[in-house]
Protein backbone atom coordinates (compact mmCIF):
# COMPACT_ATOMS: atom_id res chain seq x y z
CA UNK A 1 0.00 0.00 0.00
CA UNK A 2 1.17 3.12 -1.14
CA UNK A 3 1.64 6.18 1.13
CA UNK A 4 -1.04 8.19 -0.42
CA UNK A 5 -3.41 5.14 0.06
CA UNK A 6 -2.41 5.43 3.75
CA UNK A 7 -3.05 8.98 4.07
CA UNK A 8 -6.08 8.91 1.95
CA UNK A 9 -7.13 6.44 4.74
CA UNK A 10 -6.01 8.37 7.71
CA UNK A 11 -7.46 11.27 6.50
CA UNK A 12 -10.73 9.38 5.92
CA UNK A 13 -10.51 8.07 9.53
CA UNK A 14 -10.11 11.29 11.01
CA UNK A 15 -13.18 12.86 9.44
CA UNK A 16 -15.01 9.36 10.06
CA UNK A 17 -14.15 10.42 13.92
CA UNK A 18 -14.89 13.81 13.68
CA UNK A 19 -18.61 13.17 12.40
CA UNK A 20 -18.51 10.60 15.05
CA UNK A 21 -17.34 13.27 17.62
CA UNK A 22 -19.73 15.81 16.53
CA UNK A 23 -23.07 13.80 15.98
CA UNK A 24 -22.34 12.72 19.78
CA UNK A 25 -21.97 15.22 20.87
CA UNK A 26 -25.04 17.10 19.47
CA UNK A 27 -26.69 13.67 20.26
CA UNK A 28 -25.48 14.61 24.41
CA UNK A 29 -26.19 18.11 24.17
CA UNK A 30 -30.00 16.57 23.16
CA UNK A 31 -30.49 14.70 25.66
CA UNK A 32 -28.84 16.65 28.45
CA UNK A 33 -31.02 19.99 26.98
CA UNK A 34 -34.43 17.46 27.06
CA UNK A 35 -34.00 16.30 30.40
CA UNK A 36 -33.26 19.56 31.68
CA UNK A 37 -36.45 20.59 30.43
CA UNK A 38 -38.39 17.75 31.57
CA UNK A 39 -36.85 18.25 34.52
CA UNK A 40 -38.12 21.95 34.71
CA UNK A 41 -41.64 20.60 34.08
CA UNK A 42 -41.44 18.41 36.66
CA UNK A 43 -39.97 20.67 39.91
CA UNK A 44 -43.12 23.11 38.79
CA UNK A 45 -45.71 20.42 39.09
CA UNK A 46 -44.17 19.51 42.44
CA UNK A 47 -44.25 23.23 43.33
CA UNK A 48 -48.10 23.37 42.78
CA UNK A 49 -48.88 19.84 44.05
CA UNK A 50 -46.42 20.75 47.48
CA UNK A 51 -48.16 24.76 47.27
CA UNK A 52 -51.66 22.27 46.68
CA UNK A 53 -51.11 20.35 49.70
CA UNK A 54 -49.56 22.94 52.09
CA UNK A 55 -53.38 24.99 51.56
CA UNK A 56 -55.09 21.29 52.31
CA UNK A 57 -53.09 20.81 55.56
CA UNK A 58 -53.60 24.49 56.60
CA UNK A 59 -57.52 24.14 56.27
CA UNK A 60 -57.23 20.78 57.94
CA UNK A 61 -55.55 21.83 60.72
CA UNK A 62 -57.52 25.78 60.81
CA UNK A 63 -60.75 23.51 61.13
CA UNK A 64 -59.68 22.06 64.22
CA UNK A 65 -59.46 24.93 66.17
CA UNK A 66 -62.83 26.60 64.71
CA UNK A 67 -64.92 22.95 66.11
CA UNK A 68 -62.32 22.50 69.46
CA UNK A 69 -64.15 26.22 69.70
CA UNK A 70 -67.52 25.39 68.94
CA UNK A 71 -67.32 22.27 71.21
CA UNK A 72 -65.96 24.58 74.18
CA UNK A 73 -68.44 26.59 73.84
CA UNK A 74 -71.17 23.51 73.84
CA UNK A 75 -69.48 22.41 77.00
CA UNK A 76 -69.31 25.79 79.19
CA UNK A 77 -73.40 25.87 78.25
CA UNK A 78 -73.63 22.68 79.55
CA UNK A 79 -71.36 22.98 82.78
CA UNK A 80 -73.19 26.63 83.68
CA UNK A 81 -76.57 24.96 82.69
CA UNK A 82 -75.59 22.09 85.52
CA UNK A 83 -74.41 24.01 88.08
CA UNK A 84 -77.31 26.48 88.38
CA UNK A 85 -80.44 25.63 86.24
CA UNK A 86 -82.27 26.85 83.38
CA UNK A 87 -82.82 30.19 85.47
CA UNK A 88 -79.29 30.36 86.86
CA UNK A 89 -77.90 31.05 90.11
CA UNK A 90 -80.35 33.03 92.47
CA UNK A 91 -77.72 32.68 95.51
CA UNK A 92 -77.03 36.36 96.88
CA UNK A 93 -73.84 35.04 97.57
CA UNK A 94 -71.80 31.73 96.57
CA UNK A 95 -68.84 30.56 98.17
CA UNK A 96 -68.07 27.94 94.71
CA UNK A 97 -64.27 27.86 93.57
CA UNK A 98 -65.71 27.15 90.02
CA UNK A 99 -63.35 25.16 87.46
CA UNK A 100 -64.14 26.42 84.03
CA UNK A 101 -63.11 24.75 81.15
CA UNK A 102 -60.08 26.90 78.74
CA UNK A 103 -59.36 27.08 75.89
CA UNK A 104 -55.60 25.47 74.90
CA UNK A 105 -53.86 27.51 72.82
CA UNK A 106 -51.45 24.83 71.89
CA UNK A 107 -53.81 24.17 68.61
CA UNK A 108 -53.07 28.08 67.70
CA UNK A 109 -49.71 26.91 67.75
CA UNK A 110 -50.04 23.47 65.64
CA UNK A 111 -51.55 25.82 62.97
CA UNK A 112 -48.66 27.95 63.00
CA UNK A 113 -46.62 25.50 62.91
CA UNK A 114 -48.46 24.24 59.71
CA UNK A 115 -47.71 27.77 58.12
CA UNK A 116 -44.25 28.10 58.73
CA UNK A 117 -43.20 24.21 57.69
CA UNK A 118 -45.02 24.83 54.40
CA UNK A 119 -43.77 28.15 53.63
CA UNK A 120 -40.47 27.18 53.89
CA UNK A 121 -41.48 23.69 52.10
CA UNK A 122 -42.64 25.88 49.23
CA UNK A 123 -39.49 28.32 49.41
CA UNK A 124 -37.52 25.04 49.09
CA UNK A 125 -39.25 23.75 45.98
CA UNK A 126 -38.98 27.63 45.04
CA UNK A 127 -35.17 27.27 45.05
CA UNK A 128 -34.95 23.92 43.43
CA UNK A 129 -36.85 25.21 40.12
CA UNK A 130 -34.94 28.47 40.15
CA UNK A 131 -31.70 26.50 40.03
CA UNK A 132 -32.99 24.37 37.32
CA UNK A 133 -33.89 26.95 35.21
CA UNK A 134 -30.52 28.84 35.67
CA UNK A 135 -28.44 25.22 35.10
CA UNK A 136 -30.52 25.27 31.99
CA UNK A 137 -30.35 28.92 30.90
CA UNK A 138 -26.31 28.58 31.26
CA UNK A 139 -25.79 25.40 29.15
CA UNK A 140 -28.11 26.84 26.51
CA UNK A 141 -25.44 30.00 26.32
CA UNK A 142 -22.44 28.61 26.06
CA UNK A 143 -20.28 27.34 23.00
CA UNK A 144 -20.80 24.76 21.38
CA UNK A 145 -24.31 24.00 22.98
CA UNK A 146 -25.81 27.73 22.38
CA UNK A 147 -24.81 26.57 18.19
CA UNK A 148 -26.32 23.02 19.16
CA UNK A 149 -29.51 23.89 20.49
CA UNK A 150 -30.43 26.54 18.42
CA UNK A 151 -29.95 24.46 15.99
CA UNK A 152 -31.84 21.77 17.09
CA UNK A 153 -34.81 23.88 18.28
CA UNK A 154 -33.74 24.86 22.00
CA UNK A 155 -35.55 26.35 24.35
CA UNK A 156 -38.05 24.19 23.47
CA UNK A 157 -40.37 25.33 26.37
CA UNK A 158 -41.65 28.49 27.08
CA UNK A 159 -39.38 29.21 30.57
CA UNK A 160 -41.96 32.35 31.07
CA UNK A 161 -43.96 29.91 31.54
CA UNK A 162 -42.05 27.93 34.85
CA UNK A 163 -42.12 31.56 37.00
CA UNK A 164 -42.49 30.90 40.57
CA UNK A 165 -44.99 32.14 42.83
CA UNK A 166 -44.83 35.66 44.39
CA UNK A 167 -46.81 38.19 46.11
CA UNK A 168 -48.34 41.60 45.15
CA UNK A 169 -46.02 43.17 47.48
CA UNK A 170 -42.91 41.52 46.35
CA UNK A 171 -43.66 42.59 42.42
CA UNK A 172 -44.49 46.29 43.72
CA UNK A 173 -41.13 46.26 45.98
CA UNK A 174 -38.82 44.99 42.81
CA UNK A 175 -40.84 47.55 40.54
CA UNK A 176 -40.58 50.53 42.59
CA UNK A 177 -37.21 49.33 44.32
CA UNK A 178 -38.34 50.07 47.95
CA UNK A 179 -39.77 48.10 50.13
CA UNK A 180 -41.29 49.09 53.38
CA UNK A 181 -41.15 47.84 56.85
CA UNK A 182 -43.93 45.15 57.56
CA UNK A 183 -46.74 46.36 59.45
CA UNK A 184 -48.45 43.64 61.70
Amino acid sequence: MGIGAKVSIGIGAGVLLLIIILLSTIVSVNNTLTRMEVGIKAQYEQNQNNYDNYFKKLKEVAQVPEKYSTDLKNIYKECMSGRYGAGGSTATMQWIKEHNPTLDASIYKQVQQVIEAGRNDFESNQKMLIDKKQMYESKLLVFPNNFIASNLGFPKIDLKSYGIVTSDETEKAFKEKKADYIKL
